[in-house]
Protein backbone atom coordinates (compact mmCIF):
# COMPACT_ATOMS: atom_id res chain seq x y z
CA UNK A 1 0.00 0.00 0.00
CA UNK A 2 1.91 2.97 -1.02
CA UNK A 3 1.03 5.95 1.70
CA UNK A 4 -0.51 8.88 1.14
CA UNK A 5 2.09 11.30 2.57
CA UNK A 6 -0.41 12.43 5.42
CA UNK A 7 2.35 13.03 7.68
CA UNK A 8 2.46 16.87 6.50
CA UNK A 9 0.52 18.00 3.14
CA UNK A 10 2.85 18.61 -0.14
CA UNK A 11 1.60 22.29 -0.11
CA UNK A 12 -0.17 25.04 1.44
CA UNK A 13 -3.56 24.03 0.78
CA UNK A 14 -4.88 23.11 4.48
CA UNK A 15 -2.73 25.46 6.19
CA UNK A 16 -4.37 28.22 7.97
CA UNK A 17 -3.50 31.19 9.89
CA UNK A 18 -5.30 32.06 13.07
CA UNK A 19 -6.40 35.21 14.65
CA UNK A 20 -3.68 35.01 16.77
CA UNK A 21 -0.89 34.86 14.22
CA UNK A 22 -0.30 30.75 14.37
CA UNK A 23 0.46 28.95 11.11
CA UNK A 24 -0.91 25.45 11.28
CA UNK A 25 -2.48 22.82 9.52
CA UNK A 26 -6.63 23.10 9.60
CA UNK A 27 -7.21 19.53 10.91
CA UNK A 28 -4.53 20.77 14.14
CA UNK A 29 -6.31 23.82 14.51
CA UNK A 30 -9.81 21.39 14.67
CA UNK A 31 -8.59 19.17 17.47
CA UNK A 32 -8.44 22.50 19.87
CA UNK A 33 -12.20 22.73 20.14
CA UNK A 34 -12.67 19.04 21.29
CA UNK A 35 -10.11 20.09 23.91
CA UNK A 36 -11.93 22.90 24.91
CA UNK A 37 -12.11 23.91 28.79
CA UNK A 38 -15.95 21.78 29.56
CA UNK A 39 -16.81 20.34 33.09
CA UNK A 40 -19.41 17.73 31.79
CA UNK A 41 -21.93 15.51 33.43
CA UNK A 42 -20.85 11.94 31.94
CA UNK A 43 -24.25 10.35 33.76
CA UNK A 44 -26.00 11.57 37.10
CA UNK A 45 -23.32 11.76 39.66
CA UNK A 46 -19.88 11.10 37.63
CA UNK A 47 -18.58 14.50 35.54
CA UNK A 48 -15.33 14.89 33.81
CA UNK A 49 -12.94 18.10 33.55
CA UNK A 50 -11.40 18.05 30.04
CA UNK A 51 -9.55 20.74 28.67
CA UNK A 52 -7.79 22.06 32.36
CA UNK A 53 -4.54 20.89 31.69
CA UNK A 54 -2.76 18.31 29.44
CA UNK A 55 -5.26 15.37 31.19
CA UNK A 56 -8.60 15.86 32.64
CA UNK A 57 -9.75 15.05 36.23
CA UNK A 58 -12.70 13.18 36.73
CA UNK A 59 -14.90 13.10 39.83
CA UNK A 60 -17.79 10.00 40.92
CA UNK A 61 -20.18 10.80 43.60
CA UNK A 62 -20.09 7.26 45.32
CA UNK A 63 -21.59 6.62 48.72
CA UNK A 64 -19.13 7.72 51.27
CA UNK A 65 -18.28 10.91 49.20
CA UNK A 66 -16.70 12.11 45.88
CA UNK A 67 -13.84 9.84 44.24
CA UNK A 68 -11.37 12.23 41.95
CA UNK A 69 -9.55 10.34 39.21
CA UNK A 70 -6.49 12.21 38.36
CA UNK A 71 -5.01 15.38 39.84
CA UNK A 72 -2.87 16.77 37.21
CA UNK A 73 0.41 18.25 36.81
CA UNK A 74 0.15 20.88 40.39
CA UNK A 75 -1.83 21.97 42.65
CA UNK A 76 -3.23 24.85 41.32
CA UNK A 77 -4.97 22.81 38.59
CA UNK A 78 -6.63 20.91 41.11
CA UNK A 79 -7.34 22.92 42.71
CA UNK A 80 -9.19 24.70 39.21
CA UNK A 81 -10.97 20.87 39.20
CA UNK A 82 -11.66 21.16 42.21
CA UNK A 83 -13.53 24.77 42.71
CA UNK A 84 -15.45 23.08 39.10
CA UNK A 85 -16.59 20.48 41.19
CA UNK A 86 -17.60 22.68 44.29
CA UNK A 87 -20.63 23.86 41.65
CA UNK A 88 -22.85 20.79 41.07
CA UNK A 89 -21.87 18.78 44.83
CA UNK A 90 -20.65 20.18 47.94
CA UNK A 91 -19.79 16.28 49.12
CA UNK A 92 -15.98 16.11 50.37
CA UNK A 93 -13.53 14.34 48.12
CA UNK A 94 -13.13 11.24 50.41
CA UNK A 95 -10.56 9.13 47.94
CA UNK A 96 -8.31 9.58 44.76
CA UNK A 97 -7.54 6.70 42.05
CA UNK A 98 -4.73 7.26 39.81
CA UNK A 99 -5.13 5.75 36.11
CA UNK A 100 -1.22 5.67 35.60
CA UNK A 101 1.95 8.01 37.47
CA UNK A 102 1.76 10.75 34.41
CA UNK A 103 -0.89 12.63 36.20
CA UNK A 104 -1.03 12.71 40.05
CA UNK A 105 1.31 16.19 41.21
CA UNK A 106 -1.58 17.50 42.15
CA UNK A 107 -3.19 15.26 45.27
CA UNK A 108 -1.91 17.82 48.10
CA UNK A 109 -4.79 19.88 46.83
CA UNK A 110 -7.18 17.39 48.30
CA UNK A 111 -5.70 16.89 51.52
CA UNK A 112 -5.80 20.94 51.64
CA UNK A 113 -9.43 20.91 51.15
CA UNK A 114 -10.00 18.25 53.73
CA UNK A 115 -8.11 20.72 55.96
CA UNK A 116 -5.49 18.13 56.36
CA UNK A 117 -7.36 15.03 56.31
CA UNK A 118 -4.88 12.45 54.50
CA UNK A 119 -7.78 10.06 51.71
CA UNK A 120 -6.99 6.93 50.87
CA UNK A 121 -5.15 6.93 47.26
CA UNK A 122 -5.75 3.58 44.89
CA UNK A 123 -3.22 3.23 42.16
CA UNK A 124 -0.60 0.48 40.71
CA UNK A 125 2.19 -0.40 42.67
CA UNK A 126 4.34 0.82 40.04
CA UNK A 127 3.39 4.39 40.02
CA UNK A 128 6.25 5.94 43.20
CA UNK A 129 9.12 3.88 41.01
CA UNK A 130 8.38 5.13 37.60
CA UNK A 131 8.24 8.93 39.18
CA UNK A 132 11.21 8.47 40.48
CA UNK A 133 12.76 6.80 37.23
CA UNK A 134 11.63 9.36 35.02
CA UNK A 135 13.15 12.36 37.46
CA UNK A 136 16.59 10.58 37.89
CA UNK A 137 18.71 8.69 35.36
CA UNK A 138 17.04 9.57 32.26
CA UNK A 139 15.56 13.11 34.14
CA UNK A 140 17.71 15.80 31.18
CA UNK A 141 16.76 13.65 28.03
CA UNK A 142 13.34 13.03 29.47
CA UNK A 143 13.19 16.92 30.11
CA UNK A 144 13.91 18.18 26.94
CA UNK A 145 11.63 15.62 25.07
CA UNK A 146 8.90 16.58 27.19
CA UNK A 147 9.60 20.89 25.95
CA UNK A 148 10.22 19.73 22.45
CA UNK A 149 6.78 17.47 22.03
CA UNK A 150 4.43 19.90 24.59
CA UNK A 151 5.72 23.41 22.88
CA UNK A 152 6.84 24.78 26.34
CA UNK A 153 9.14 27.30 25.04
CA UNK A 154 6.96 28.24 21.89
CA UNK A 155 4.90 31.71 22.61
CA UNK A 156 1.45 31.99 22.75
CA UNK A 157 0.43 33.38 19.45
CA UNK A 158 2.73 34.21 16.34
CA UNK A 159 3.88 32.52 13.76
CA UNK A 160 5.16 29.64 15.99
CA UNK A 161 2.41 30.40 18.38
CA UNK A 162 1.45 26.77 20.64
CA UNK A 163 -2.41 25.92 18.71
CA UNK A 164 -2.67 22.82 20.84
CA UNK A 165 -0.78 19.92 21.80
CA UNK A 166 -2.91 16.91 21.02
CA UNK A 167 -4.47 16.13 23.70
CA UNK A 168 -5.13 18.96 25.61
CA UNK A 169 -4.05 22.69 24.92
CA UNK A 170 -0.65 22.64 26.75
CA UNK A 171 1.23 20.69 28.54
CA UNK A 172 0.68 22.92 32.20
CA UNK A 173 -2.03 25.55 31.88
CA UNK A 174 0.12 29.28 32.06
CA UNK A 175 -2.93 29.95 34.62
CA UNK A 176 -1.35 27.44 36.62
CA UNK A 177 2.25 28.87 37.20
CA UNK A 178 3.94 28.18 39.43
CA UNK A 179 2.97 24.49 38.76
CA UNK A 180 3.19 23.26 42.69
CA UNK A 181 3.91 19.67 42.64
CA UNK A 182 1.61 18.41 44.69
CA UNK A 183 2.40 13.99 44.10
CA UNK A 184 1.26 11.74 46.96
CA UNK A 185 2.04 8.25 46.84
CA UNK A 186 -1.03 5.56 46.41
CA UNK A 187 -1.54 3.98 50.08
CA UNK A 188 -3.70 1.34 48.18
CA UNK A 189 -1.88 -0.69 45.76
CA UNK A 190 -2.18 -3.35 43.20
CA UNK A 191 -0.63 -5.34 40.44
CA UNK A 192 -2.63 -7.23 37.77
CA UNK A 193 -6.83 -7.33 38.77
CA UNK A 194 -8.36 -6.86 42.44
CA UNK A 195 -11.76 -6.33 43.18
CA UNK A 196 -11.41 -3.35 45.73
CA UNK A 197 -14.24 -1.04 47.39
CA UNK A 198 -13.40 2.86 47.29
CA UNK A 199 -15.68 5.13 49.30
CA UNK A 200 -18.48 2.69 49.60
CA UNK A 201 -18.38 1.63 45.58
CA UNK A 202 -17.21 -1.86 44.38
CA UNK A 203 -14.95 -0.81 41.61
CA UNK A 204 -12.78 -3.88 39.30
CA UNK A 205 -9.46 -3.38 38.54
CA UNK A 206 -7.04 -4.50 35.32
CA UNK A 207 -3.71 -3.54 34.20
CA UNK A 208 -3.79 -2.19 30.99
CA UNK A 209 -0.25 -0.64 29.99
CA UNK A 210 -0.63 1.97 27.23
CA UNK A 211 2.00 4.71 27.48
CA UNK A 212 2.68 3.39 30.96
CA UNK A 213 3.28 0.28 32.33
CA UNK A 214 1.22 1.35 35.30
CA UNK A 215 -1.78 1.71 33.58
CA UNK A 216 -5.14 0.72 35.19
CA UNK A 217 -8.63 0.59 33.45
CA UNK A 218 -11.58 0.94 36.36
CA UNK A 219 -14.85 -0.79 35.83
CA UNK A 220 -17.96 0.27 37.94
CA UNK A 221 -20.54 -2.04 36.99
CA UNK A 222 -23.26 -0.13 39.30
CA UNK A 223 -22.37 2.79 36.74
CA UNK A 224 -21.61 1.63 33.98
CA UNK A 225 -18.85 3.20 33.48
CA UNK A 226 -15.11 2.62 32.77
CA UNK A 227 -12.20 4.76 33.43
CA UNK A 228 -9.63 4.66 30.96
CA UNK A 229 -5.87 5.49 29.83
CA UNK A 230 -6.41 3.05 26.50
CA UNK A 231 -8.26 5.02 24.17
CA UNK A 232 -7.56 8.84 23.44
CA UNK A 233 -8.67 11.62 20.94
CA UNK A 234 -5.80 10.58 18.71
CA UNK A 235 -4.51 7.91 16.82
CA UNK A 236 -2.52 5.80 19.48
CA UNK A 237 0.97 6.78 20.03
CA UNK A 238 3.09 4.01 19.68
CA UNK A 239 5.97 6.13 18.74
CA UNK A 240 6.50 9.33 21.54
CA UNK A 241 9.10 11.95 19.43
CA UNK A 242 10.18 12.76 22.93
CA UNK A 243 11.59 9.59 23.56
CA UNK A 244 10.11 6.30 25.49
CA UNK A 245 10.42 2.82 26.14
CA UNK A 246 8.46 0.51 23.74
CA UNK A 247 5.00 0.63 23.99
CA UNK A 248 4.00 -3.07 22.65
CA UNK A 249 0.72 -2.93 20.66
CA UNK A 250 0.31 -6.49 21.26
CA UNK A 251 0.07 -5.31 25.08
CA UNK A 252 -2.17 -2.64 24.38
CA UNK A 253 -4.81 -4.60 22.14
CA UNK A 254 -5.42 -6.92 25.09
CA UNK A 255 -6.48 -4.08 27.37
CA UNK A 256 -8.54 -2.69 24.36
CA UNK A 257 -10.05 -5.99 23.87
CA UNK A 258 -11.11 -5.96 27.75
CA UNK A 259 -12.58 -2.56 27.60
CA UNK A 260 -14.40 -3.71 25.04
CA UNK A 261 -15.93 -6.69 27.02
CA UNK A 262 -17.25 -5.06 29.38
CA UNK A 263 -20.01 -3.41 27.16
CA UNK A 264 -19.49 -0.23 29.19
CA UNK A 265 -22.42 2.54 28.64
CA UNK A 266 -20.06 5.73 29.63
CA UNK A 267 -16.33 5.91 28.76
CA UNK A 268 -14.23 8.22 30.60
CA UNK A 269 -10.90 8.98 29.84
CA UNK A 270 -7.09 10.37 30.98
CA UNK A 271 -7.45 12.48 27.79
CA UNK A 272 -10.27 13.81 25.53
CA UNK A 273 -14.24 14.08 25.81
CA UNK A 274 -15.95 11.28 27.43
CA UNK A 275 -18.50 8.86 25.25
CA UNK A 276 -21.78 7.54 26.00
CA UNK A 277 -23.93 4.93 24.27
CA UNK A 278 -22.76 1.66 24.57
CA UNK A 279 -23.47 1.04 20.75
CA UNK A 280 -21.20 4.19 19.49
CA UNK A 281 -18.64 3.00 22.32
CA UNK A 282 -18.01 -0.06 20.53
CA UNK A 283 -18.41 0.82 17.16
CA UNK A 284 -15.55 3.77 17.38
CA UNK A 285 -13.67 1.83 20.22
CA UNK A 286 -13.20 -1.23 17.85
CA UNK A 287 -12.25 0.95 14.79
CA UNK A 288 -9.45 2.50 17.31
CA UNK A 289 -8.23 -0.90 17.97
CA UNK A 290 -8.31 -2.23 15.03
CA UNK A 291 -6.02 0.70 13.75
CA UNK A 292 -3.24 -0.50 15.79
CA UNK A 293 -3.75 -3.51 15.43
CA UNK A 294 -3.13 -3.01 11.33
CA UNK A 295 -0.03 -0.69 12.07
CA UNK A 296 1.61 -3.80 13.96
CA UNK A 297 0.06 -6.75 10.88
CA UNK A 298 1.55 -4.66 8.29
CA UNK A 299 4.67 -3.40 9.64
CA UNK A 300 5.25 -7.44 10.40
CA UNK A 301 4.25 -7.82 6.97
CA UNK A 302 6.70 -5.49 5.13
CA UNK A 303 9.54 -6.70 7.91
CA UNK A 304 9.27 -10.18 7.31
CA UNK A 305 9.45 -9.03 3.47
CA UNK A 306 13.01 -7.76 3.23
CA UNK A 307 11.68 -3.94 4.08
CA UNK A 308 14.00 -1.73 5.63
CA UNK A 309 12.49 0.51 8.10
CA UNK A 310 12.07 3.68 5.93
CA UNK A 311 10.78 1.12 3.28
CA UNK A 312 8.05 0.11 6.07
CA UNK A 313 7.81 3.88 6.96
CA UNK A 314 6.69 4.40 2.88
CA UNK A 315 5.04 1.36 2.44
CA UNK A 316 2.21 1.08 5.18
CA UNK A 317 -0.36 3.24 5.91
CA UNK A 318 -3.78 3.27 7.29
CA UNK A 319 -6.37 3.22 4.68
CA UNK A 320 -9.03 5.94 4.61
CA UNK A 321 -12.04 4.89 6.18
CA UNK A 322 -9.92 5.27 9.61
CA UNK A 323 -9.91 9.32 8.74
CA UNK A 324 -13.20 9.48 9.40
CA UNK A 325 -12.68 9.16 13.00
CA UNK A 326 -10.87 11.37 15.27
CA UNK A 327 -9.81 8.42 17.68
CA UNK A 328 -7.58 6.89 14.44
CA UNK A 329 -6.15 10.62 12.74
CA UNK A 330 -3.22 11.52 13.22
CA UNK A 331 -3.85 13.97 15.80
CA UNK A 332 -0.84 13.40 17.58
CA UNK A 333 2.24 11.55 16.32
CA UNK A 334 2.46 10.17 12.71
CA UNK A 335 1.88 6.20 10.92
CA UNK A 336 5.33 6.58 9.04
CA UNK A 337 6.98 6.97 12.74
CA UNK A 338 4.69 4.31 14.98
CA UNK A 339 5.86 1.44 12.07
CA UNK A 340 9.22 2.36 12.24
CA UNK A 341 9.04 2.10 16.29
CA UNK A 342 7.43 -1.45 16.28
CA UNK A 343 10.09 -2.58 13.52
CA UNK A 344 12.78 -1.31 16.42
CA UNK A 345 10.76 -2.74 19.11
CA UNK A 346 10.85 -6.07 17.76
CA UNK A 347 13.90 -6.15 16.25
CA UNK A 348 16.21 -3.73 17.53
CA UNK A 349 18.11 -0.98 15.42
CA UNK A 350 19.21 -2.49 12.21
CA UNK A 351 16.93 -2.93 10.19
CA UNK A 352 18.63 -4.44 7.14
CA UNK A 353 20.12 -1.56 5.35
CA UNK A 354 23.72 -2.23 4.36
CA UNK A 355 24.52 1.76 4.97
CA UNK A 356 23.26 1.76 8.81
CA UNK A 357 25.37 -1.44 9.60
CA UNK A 358 28.91 0.40 10.22
CA UNK A 359 28.01 4.45 9.17
CA UNK A 360 30.27 6.90 8.45
CA UNK A 361 30.39 8.93 11.48
CA UNK A 362 28.15 12.43 11.09
CA UNK A 363 31.03 14.76 10.62
CA UNK A 364 33.00 12.93 8.31
CA UNK A 365 29.33 11.61 6.29
CA UNK A 366 27.98 15.82 5.92
CA UNK A 367 31.46 16.14 4.25
CA UNK A 368 31.61 13.83 1.83
CA UNK A 369 28.08 14.00 0.82
CA UNK A 370 28.27 18.10 0.86
CA UNK A 371 31.77 18.00 -1.49
CA UNK A 372 29.86 15.56 -3.25
CA UNK A 373 27.01 17.22 -4.25
CA UNK A 374 29.42 20.08 -5.47
CA UNK A 375 30.62 21.96 -2.33
CA UNK A 376 28.25 23.92 0.47
CA UNK A 377 26.77 26.66 -2.07
CA UNK A 378 25.21 24.14 -4.49
CA UNK A 379 23.34 22.26 -1.24
CA UNK A 380 22.25 25.62 -0.44
CA UNK A 381 20.78 26.40 -3.42
CA UNK A 382 19.54 22.85 -3.75
CA UNK A 383 17.79 23.24 -0.08
CA UNK A 384 16.54 26.51 -1.43
CA UNK A 385 14.92 24.90 -4.69
CA UNK A 386 13.41 22.00 -2.60
CA UNK A 387 11.56 24.49 -0.35
CA UNK A 388 10.48 26.36 -3.75
CA UNK A 389 9.11 22.81 -5.06
CA UNK A 390 7.54 21.91 -1.64
CA UNK A 391 9.77 18.61 -1.12
CA UNK A 392 10.20 19.07 2.63
CA UNK A 393 11.38 15.95 3.14
CA UNK A 394 14.51 16.67 0.74
CA UNK A 395 15.12 19.77 2.47
CA UNK A 396 15.22 18.63 5.52
CA UNK A 397 17.95 16.47 4.29
CA UNK A 398 20.37 18.21 2.89
CA UNK A 399 19.34 20.75 5.24
CA UNK A 400 20.57 18.96 7.50
CA UNK A 401 24.23 18.02 6.22
CA UNK A 402 24.81 21.77 6.32
CA UNK A 403 23.88 22.26 9.66
CA UNK A 404 25.48 18.96 11.20
CA UNK A 405 29.46 19.33 9.32
CA UNK A 406 32.18 21.31 10.45
CA UNK A 407 31.59 24.94 8.87
CA UNK A 408 28.33 25.73 9.22
CA UNK A 409 27.12 28.61 9.43
CA UNK A 410 24.01 30.84 10.72
CA UNK A 411 23.03 30.86 6.63
CA UNK A 412 22.81 26.98 7.01
CA UNK A 413 20.58 26.93 10.25
CA UNK A 414 18.11 29.36 8.59
CA UNK A 415 17.63 26.85 5.95
CA UNK A 416 16.80 23.92 7.55
CA UNK A 417 14.94 26.05 10.00
CA UNK A 418 12.62 27.00 6.93
CA UNK A 419 12.26 23.04 6.47
CA UNK A 420 11.11 22.41 9.51
CA UNK A 421 8.75 25.61 9.90
CA UNK A 422 7.22 23.84 6.41
CA UNK A 423 6.77 20.66 7.85
CA UNK A 424 4.83 22.35 11.23
CA UNK A 425 2.92 24.15 9.17
CA UNK A 426 1.37 21.67 7.36
CA UNK A 427 1.13 18.71 9.30
CA UNK A 428 -1.91 17.65 11.23
CA UNK A 429 0.06 15.98 14.00
CA UNK A 430 0.75 18.32 16.79
CA UNK A 431 4.23 16.20 18.14
CA UNK A 432 5.54 16.91 14.96
CA UNK A 433 4.31 20.85 14.84
CA UNK A 434 5.46 21.40 18.14
CA UNK A 435 8.96 19.20 18.08
CA UNK A 436 9.55 21.51 14.44
CA UNK A 437 9.10 24.62 15.46
CA UNK A 438 10.71 24.35 18.91
CA UNK A 439 14.07 22.70 16.90
CA UNK A 440 13.38 25.58 14.46
CA UNK A 441 13.78 28.09 17.03
CA UNK A 442 16.45 26.60 18.11
CA UNK A 443 18.71 27.10 14.48
CA UNK A 444 17.43 30.27 14.44
CA UNK A 445 18.58 31.30 17.86
CA UNK A 446 14.98 32.59 19.23
CA UNK A 447 15.30 29.65 21.56
CA UNK A 448 17.61 27.98 24.12
CA UNK A 449 17.55 24.40 25.33
CA UNK A 450 21.03 23.80 26.28
CA UNK A 451 20.56 23.57 29.63
CA UNK A 452 18.21 20.46 28.97
CA UNK A 453 21.77 18.48 27.74
CA UNK A 454 22.73 18.78 31.03
CA UNK A 455 22.19 16.78 34.41
CA UNK A 456 20.39 19.02 36.98
CA UNK A 457 19.63 17.41 39.94
CA UNK A 458 16.78 18.32 41.66
CA UNK A 459 17.28 18.02 46.11
CA UNK A 460 13.33 17.16 45.91
CA UNK A 461 13.82 14.52 43.49
CA UNK A 462 17.08 13.19 45.50
CA UNK A 463 15.28 12.96 48.82
CA UNK A 464 12.09 11.62 47.46
CA UNK A 465 14.37 8.60 45.82
CA UNK A 466 16.02 7.77 49.27
CA UNK A 467 19.64 7.42 50.17
CA UNK A 468 20.67 4.47 47.57
CA UNK A 469 19.44 5.87 44.35
CA UNK A 470 20.41 9.35 45.68
CA UNK A 471 23.85 7.27 45.13
CA UNK A 472 23.22 4.87 42.19
CA UNK A 473 22.30 7.55 40.35
CA UNK A 474 26.06 8.38 40.20
CA UNK A 475 26.59 5.28 37.56
CA UNK A 476 25.31 7.34 34.50
CA UNK A 477 27.49 10.19 35.95
CA UNK A 478 30.79 8.39 35.32
CA UNK A 479 32.96 10.49 33.23
CA UNK A 480 35.77 7.47 31.60
CA UNK A 481 38.60 9.70 31.09
CA UNK A 482 38.67 10.83 34.85
CA UNK A 483 38.19 6.83 36.44
CA UNK A 484 41.29 5.50 34.50
CA UNK A 485 43.28 3.30 37.09
CA UNK A 486 40.03 3.55 39.90
CA UNK A 487 39.63 0.85 41.35
CA UNK A 488 37.86 1.95 45.14
CA UNK A 489 34.81 1.06 47.05
CA UNK A 490 33.10 4.17 48.79
CA UNK A 491 30.56 3.00 51.34
CA UNK A 492 28.29 6.21 51.93
CA UNK A 493 26.35 6.23 55.38
CA UNK A 494 23.39 8.21 55.20
CA UNK A 495 21.13 8.98 58.04
CA UNK A 496 22.48 5.70 59.74
CA UNK A 497 21.47 4.17 56.13
CA UNK A 498 24.34 2.33 54.46
CA UNK A 499 24.77 1.62 50.79
CA UNK A 500 28.09 1.52 48.32
CA UNK A 501 29.74 2.13 44.65
CA UNK A 502 32.52 0.59 43.85
CA UNK A 503 34.63 2.72 41.07
CA UNK A 504 36.35 0.29 38.37
CA UNK A 505 36.58 -0.80 34.93
CA UNK A 506 35.34 2.67 33.84
CA UNK A 507 32.01 1.53 35.39
CA UNK A 508 30.16 2.27 39.49
CA UNK A 509 29.06 -0.81 40.73
CA UNK A 510 26.30 -0.59 43.45
CA UNK A 511 26.86 -2.92 46.31
CA UNK A 512 26.59 -3.04 49.95
CA UNK A 513 29.51 -0.64 51.23
CA UNK A 514 31.05 -3.83 52.75
CA UNK A 515 34.94 -3.69 52.84
CA UNK A 516 34.87 -0.03 51.52
CA UNK A 517 38.33 1.76 50.88
CA UNK A 518 36.35 5.01 52.52
CA UNK A 519 33.16 5.80 53.94
CA UNK A 520 31.43 9.00 52.97
CA UNK A 521 28.75 9.80 56.31
CA UNK A 522 26.35 12.73 56.98
CA UNK A 523 22.71 13.20 55.92
CA UNK A 524 21.15 12.56 52.77
CA UNK A 525 20.12 16.25 53.33
CA UNK A 526 23.48 17.27 52.86
CA UNK A 527 24.43 14.52 50.02
CA UNK A 528 21.55 16.36 48.28
CA UNK A 529 22.77 19.39 48.93
CA UNK A 530 26.10 18.77 46.98
CA UNK A 531 24.74 16.50 43.68
CA UNK A 532 22.07 19.39 43.24
CA UNK A 533 24.52 22.07 43.32
CA UNK A 534 23.71 24.54 46.17
CA UNK A 535 26.87 23.30 47.89
CA UNK A 536 30.17 21.37 47.14
CA UNK A 537 31.94 18.51 48.94
CA UNK A 538 34.74 20.50 50.25
CA UNK A 539 31.82 23.07 51.90
CA UNK A 540 30.19 20.01 53.19
CA UNK A 541 33.39 18.81 54.78
CA UNK A 542 33.97 21.99 56.44
CA UNK A 543 30.63 22.97 58.03
CA UNK A 544 30.85 18.57 59.00
CA UNK A 545 27.38 18.10 56.93
CA UNK A 546 29.89 15.41 55.64
CA UNK A 547 32.86 13.96 56.71
CA UNK A 548 34.91 11.65 54.63
CA UNK A 549 36.66 8.48 56.44
CA UNK A 550 39.26 5.89 55.60
CA UNK A 551 41.49 6.68 52.18
CA UNK A 552 40.17 9.97 51.62
CA UNK A 553 42.69 11.25 49.06
CA UNK A 554 41.65 7.60 47.01
CA UNK A 555 37.88 8.94 47.95
CA UNK A 556 37.99 11.99 46.61
CA UNK A 557 40.00 11.09 43.50
CA UNK A 558 37.06 8.36 42.26
CA UNK A 559 34.27 11.31 43.40
CA UNK A 560 35.47 13.67 40.98
CA UNK A 561 34.99 11.07 38.36
CA UNK A 562 31.40 12.33 38.14
CA UNK A 563 29.87 15.33 36.55
CA UNK A 564 29.02 16.46 39.46
CA UNK A 565 30.49 20.24 39.81
CA UNK A 566 29.34 19.55 43.42
CA UNK A 567 32.15 16.64 43.73
CA UNK A 568 34.53 18.82 41.30
CA UNK A 569 35.23 21.81 43.20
Amino acid sequence: MARRNRSFEPNASRTLTLPTGQIAHELHVAQSKRLERTFSEVRPGVWCFVGNGLSNQSFIDAPEGIIAIDTGESIEEMNEAIAELRKVSQRPIVAVMYTHFHYVDGTKAVVAENNGKQVPIWGHEKIAENRRRTASEIAPAYGRGLVEQFAMQLPEDGEDGRVNVGLGHFYRNPKHAPFTPGFIEPTHTFGSQASINVAGLDIEVTHAPSDADDSVTYWIPSLGVAVNNLVWPVLFNVFAIRGEEYRDPRILLKGIDHLLSLHAEHLVCAHGPHMSGASEIASRVTKYRDSIQFMWDQTVRATNAGMTSTEIAEAVDLPETFDDDYLTSELYGVVEHHVRQIRTGLFGFFDGDEANLFPTPPRERTARLIAGFGGREAVRKQVDDALKQDDARWALELGSWLVRSDGAEEADRALLARALRMVAQRTSAANIRNWCITRARVLDGTANVARLKNVHLRKPTLLSAGYEKAVHILRVLLVPERAEHINTKLKFDFDGKTTGLHIRNFVAVPYSGTDADATVAGTLDAWANVLSGSATLNAAQQDGSLTITGDVNGALRALRCFDVKGLVD
